[in-house]
């Protein structure tokens, strides 16, 4: 709003109350047209990833050798409200995905005019790139972590007298949370660069702790996939590659606030 410098803290909280109102308008929306194809959803997206004909494992398996056998697994419900809890939850979740862009415009319209105008040219942009990296990580997380996950643990026995039963519960969480979390992890460049603005890290400290943090997502990526070198190569390189990423972003950052400080001087 062009007036906000000159709105009451009242007028501020009306204003991000309604923000906050048409996001979840919006959610609620998206969320209402995923749970009218709910079964569509779980079958083709979610329970296709425990099966060996997933697109992840028939690339692995056509181009790099990698191949995955029949994955031993049976899903079952174990509550009353299992099947209609996750039913809601993937709804919601899903809602919040797709609609992601609007939902970090509306707080990101919320936050900007705060801003000095050298400080809003700075982050230009910034609901594209974060929107961009977000879904990159989502679609990082659906097509690499999550089915390697399942496979690995729906593969993985102690004996062989022991079957893997996985609850709905489990087995969404496990999908969910990496899916999710691959997505907020993809956001490492602009955090990076954020970060070194408000000067709680700068270049210095990303290159001095690189090894440490390679060495990080090797065992990450080591705890998360099937026990084969190429399966942990596929899915540390893009980390990795975010890292240096924001290195060179926070380099950015830096120099930015290098020709400020002259400015200022002058």
């Amino acid at each position: 709003m062009e007036n906000s410098g000159n709105m009451s803290f009242l007028q501020h909280l009306e204003e991000l109350r309604w923000r906050l109102v048409r996001c979840a308008i919006v959610i609620l929306l998206l969320a209402i047209v995923i749970w009218y194809f709910q079964e569509e959803i779980m079958v083709n997206l979610f329970l296709s990833m425990k099966d060996k004909d997933f697109v992840t494992f028939r690339l692995l398996c056509q181009y790099i050798g990698v191949c995955v056998e029949e994955i031993p697994v049976k899903m079952q419900s174990m509550t009353v409200s299992g099947q209609f809890t996750y039913a809601l939850m993937m709804s919601f979740l899903g809602g919040l995905v797709i609609s992601f862009p609007y939902v970090f415009y509306q707080i990101w319209s919320f936050i900007k005019p705060g801003l000095k105008q050298r400080e809003k040219k700075m982050v230009n942009g910034l609901v594209f790139y974060v929107s961009l990296l977000f879904f990159l990580g989502i679609l990082f997380g659906y097509f690499l972590v999550a089915p390697l996950s399942v496979q690995f643990f729906g593969s993985y026995q102690i004996s062989n007298q022991i079957e893997n039963n996985f609850t709905i519960g489990s087995y969404m969480s496990t999908i969910f949370s990496t899916v999710f979390y691959s997505g907020l992890f993809f956001l490492l460049p602009v955090v990076s660069y954020l970060l070194t603005k408000i000067g709680l890290i700068n270049v210095s400290f990303l290159i001095k702790y690189r090894k440490h943090a390679i060495v990080a997502i090797l065992i990450l990526a080591a705890i998360i996939t099937p026990p084969d070198i190429a399966s942990q190569i596929i899915v540390s390189i893009p980390i990795i590659i975010l890292y240096e990423i924001g290195i060179l972003v926070s380099k950015r950052a830096e120099r930015l606030a290098k020709k400020e400080a002259q400015a200022i001087q002058e």
